[in-house]
């Protein structure tokens, strides 16, 4: 099979059938071999009920729908663990993304021997102080920490090996941050391609201003997975060494002081370098014990499911 175009959704039923529509006349045109995987991530308007129409209509749609909504990366990863095509393209079912770009993707891909490759939407039908700015500043704070050079981290139109998706774990709400965590597995041919962005023509945007906030933490977050996520001990551990060493130094000065120095000077309880030796010392030892800890946790997690799927169609 050519291709697997895998959609995550949230009430999208007035675009899903003329999105269907699109995808298969250019799956036709071009003489791909293929399959729909639209993922119903807890919708609560007709959506599911228009899924199961295509899938009877159209054999090579394919459904599932979550007992309720778990997010868009838990959505992805159900999506990745079922598609079989040589080359995955996710994409929004808002029709703003245009599956007219599938095909150069797909050449991307399997000709210029990308493992992923990322649209860029250079031109935006956004607003500008709502999204526009906001997504700038991510893309750039993005760039900086992950050293992944694209220019849209967030967007949802993405061309994929499919040894890529099969080999990445999509959780919390780390889709945005696929490209990192694909460079993070080594794969690390990552292009990009400017894609056509188009005004939604139906509904309102699922994903308010508090989206950029929870980015920014997924950022945090997904700065210290690449480093530390099988090492917590490594930064924890440095920096109990390193509090615990100041403290201990200033513990050191104020005795020898006391002993031989200034023996009739004011008591070390009434000098302020007793207290900061013994914060020093006391908060090295928690950030000593919190890598301990980790590595306890890291050796002894098991993988828990972090979704649950209500109905499968076609598979």
């Amino acid at each position: 099979m050519n291709i697997s175009v895998v959609i995550p959704l949230l009430n999208e039923a007035e675009a899903l059938t003329e999105l269907h529509e699109w995808i298969v006349k250019v799956m036709t045109y071009n003489e791909f071999t293929y399959e729909i995987i639209f993922i119903d991530d807890g919708s609560t308007d007709a959506s599911w009920h228009i899924i199961s129409k295509l899938s009877r209509q159209d054999r090579y749609v394919k459904g599932i729908r979550f007992l309720r909504n778990f997010g868009k990366s838990q959505a992805l990863h159900a999506g990745f663990s079922k598609a079989q095509g040589d080359v995955v393209i996710t994409m929004d079912a808002d029709l703003q993304d245009s599956p007219d770009e599938i095909p150069q993707l797909y050449h991307m891909v399997v000709n210029q021997k990308y493992d992923l490759v990322s649209g860029w939407k250079k031109k935006r039908y956004d607003s500008v102080i709502a999204k526009n700015l906001p997504s700038k500043l991510f893309n750039w704070a993005a760039r900086k920490t992950s050293g992944v050079t694209l220019n849209d981290f967030n967007c949802g139109l993405k061309a994929y090996k499919k040894a890529v998706v099969k080999n990445i774990d999509v959780n919390g709400e780390m889709h945005r941050y696929i490209p990192v965590l694909a460079k993070n597995a080594g794969f690390s041919n990552i292009g990009e391609k400017v894609v056509q962005h188009q005004a939604r023509k139906y509904g309102e945007t699922k994903f308010g201003m508090d989206r950029f906030a929870h980015g920014f933490l997924d950022l945090i977050t997904i700065w210290f997975i690449s480093r530390f996520a099988k090492r917590p001990m490594h930064l924890f551990g440095a920096l109990g060494v390193i509090m615990f060493a100041i403290g201990f130094g200033f513990s050191l000065y104020l005795g020898i002081d006391k002993l031989f120095i200034n023996t009739s000077g004011r008591l070390i309880t009434e000098r302020p370098q007793f207290y900061i030796a013994l914060a020093t010392m006391v908060i090295g030892t928690q950030f000593f014990v919190a890598g301990f800890l980790g590595e306890l946790i890291l050796r002894n997690k098991t993988d828990k499911k972090r979704y649950l799927i209500k109905h499968e169609l076609n598979f």
